[in-house]
């Protein structure tokens, strides 16, 4: 996460396309990544999620993003899980199977833990996703 998001130029490339970064190839000894996706094509976009939960102070239980896409697929990703509060703003690098111009909806899930009180109730106050190569 250190790179993220793409710098203004935008995100370097790999292959065919490298001589369009020059400065980015001038310094030895670098790490590079790759994120790639489970099913093909293996494309994956880089994404910041950002979570603040409302509804019981403290529960347990697991949030997920539900990401659905243009084409009618879904893919869901796990935020956090254990112990859940409403204090804090949970965070986590996703790298999503759906390009982002392509997604169409995202739903918030919350599942609680099997031991926690029957009535407890959960939502998302805010919900904000930052994508990795136009920095929105």
């Amino acid at each position: 996460g250190d790179c993220f998001p793409c710098p203004p130029e935008g995100c370097p490339m790999m292959g065919h396309y490298a001589d369009r970064f020059p400065d980015k190839t001038k310094r030895e000894n670098q790490k590079y990544f790759l994120n790639t996706g489970t099913d093909e094509p293996f494309a994956a976009w880089r994404q910041k999620v950002f979570i603040k939960l409302s509804g019981v102070k403290k529960t347990r239980g697991d949030i997920n993003l539900v990401y659905y896409d243009t084409e009618g697929h879904t893919k869901e990703y796990e935020i956090a899980n254990g112990d859940l509060s409403q204090d804090e703003v949970y965070t986590k690098y996703l790298d999503v199977e759906m390009n982002p111009k392509n997604t169409s909806k995202i739903e918030f899930i919350w599942n609680k833990a099997v031991f926690s009180l029957l009535w407890a109730r959960l939502g998302a106050e805010t919900v904000n996703i930052v994508h990795g190569e136009d920095g929105r």
